[in-house]
């Protein structure tokens, strides 16, 4: 079956379909990756994007039912040069196909994809439409313009969690706010024991205490960071009374909240080989990255953070450190395992912050609280 990808500018790609029939509107981006592509579609940060793969390639693997990094994938559209209906892999459950189409989700393949990529870089991401329609041209770009930037970049509300979930665990207890949340991210909790307890975008700063946290971590997630204002009050007012520790949308909102600002890239960062520099060993991490947006460095001067990473291709913000308080995060995904282990170090990093601050800051047990209330003492 034809498929065809519009892009806003009028450029019009013919290819052929391999995910579900219909049409879908949405940001078209590229991912440099040349592997991952289950985890790409299902990542929430790609919520409402038509994603362009760069690799030739995509689908020889098929899917695995523990490669995902949430349970309903969160894309609008794949595009891809060459698709493999037919995986070769023992790990493969069904294909690639069989998934976008089980959702909903058009792919469409045999297209000049190195042409596509070139566009985005030189005029930016910008609204496309995947089509298994006759729909005109004309149609086409009528249904585009229905759908504003607006629309496509208010996400986190689709991807977080409606409800507070607890996932158990013996040692410190973390609340993961989850504004488009990963596995992974859960995942690395896990593996060091934490008692892990999710909670959604807009849970208040009160709501938080009231679970007695040792520390907080901030997920990715999709969109503007300035699109969820209400996480940027929370952060600002728990900061200095609890470790926090933010990932991709997680680090730009930390950063609001301290007073810095952010900026939309022109292209973003999307892929499993971006280069980032740690200030401090001068160390170079090769990293997973999903986003659109980033903290601009001008923006940092009348704060109290300090940079700690940096982009080694195009020297944006990749992290930062609050000077005063226990409270840290950077852009790219420590638990994506690019390298594949050489960013977990980061997640170690955040337990520690939360045993020094616990040594610094002794609190009751909740046992000794009870005792003390039965005593008449608080």
């Amino acid at each position: 079956m034809q498929a065809r990808l519009l892009l806003e500018d009028g450029t019009l790609f013919i290819g052929k379909s391999f995910g579900a029939e219909g049409e879908l509107t949405g940001e078209v981006v590229f991912n440099t990756g040349v592997t991952g592509y289950q985890e790409v579609v299902s990542d929430p940060s790609y919520y409402g994007q038509i994603v362009t793969m760069t690799y030739p390639l995509i689908g020889n693997y098929g899917i695995s039912r523990d490669d995902f990094e949430s349970l309903v994938p969160s894309i609008h559209g794949l595009v891809v040069r060459r698709y493999e209906p037919i995986p070769s892999n023992w790990r493969a459950q069904y294909s690639l196909g069989d998934l976008l189409k089980e959702h909903g989700i058009p792919g469409i393949s045999d297209i000049d994809t190195r042409m596509l990529t070139r566009k985005i870089r030189q005029k930016g991401t910008m609204k496309g439409i995947i089509t298994t329609s006759a729909k005109s041209v004309e149609e086409l770009q009528a249904m585009m313009a229905a759908v504003s930037v607006e629309e496509l970049h208010n996400q986190v509300a689709s991807t977080s969690t409606s409800f507070l979930y607890h996932n158990p665990g013996v040692n410190e207890r973390i609340v993961l706010v989850d504004f488009g949340a990963k596995n992974g991210i859960l995942r690395q909790l896990n593996q060091r024991g934490c008692d892990v307890v999710i909670v959604p975008h807009d849970t208040t700063a009160e709501e938080i205490r009231r679970l007695n946290p040792d520390g907080i971590q901030l997920s990715n997630g999709p969109g503007d960071p300035k699109d969820v204002p209400h996480a940027v009050q929370m952060i600002s007012e728990l900061l200095g009374e609890y470790p926090i520790f933010g990932i991709c949308l997680g680090h730009q909102l930390l950063s609001l909240a301290c007073g810095a600002d952010t900026e939309k890239l022109k292209f973003g960062h999307r892929g499993g080989n971006h280069p980032v520099k740690e200030l401090a060993t001068g160390r170079c991490y090769i990293t997973s990255q999903n986003h659109g947006y980033a903290v601009t460095e001008a923006s940092i001067a009348g704060t109290e953070l300090e940079i700690t990473h940096i982009n080694n291709n195009d020297k944006t913000i990749e992290g930062v450190r609050h000077k005063k308080y226990p409270a840290f995060s950077v852009q790219y995904h420590p638990e994506a395992s690019p390298g594949p282990q050489d960013n977990n170090y980061l997640f170690d990093q955040f337990l520690e912050m939360i045993r020094e601050h616990k040594q610094q800051n002794p609190k009751r047990s909740r046992q000794a609280e009870i005792m003390a209330a039965a005593k008449g003492e608080l």
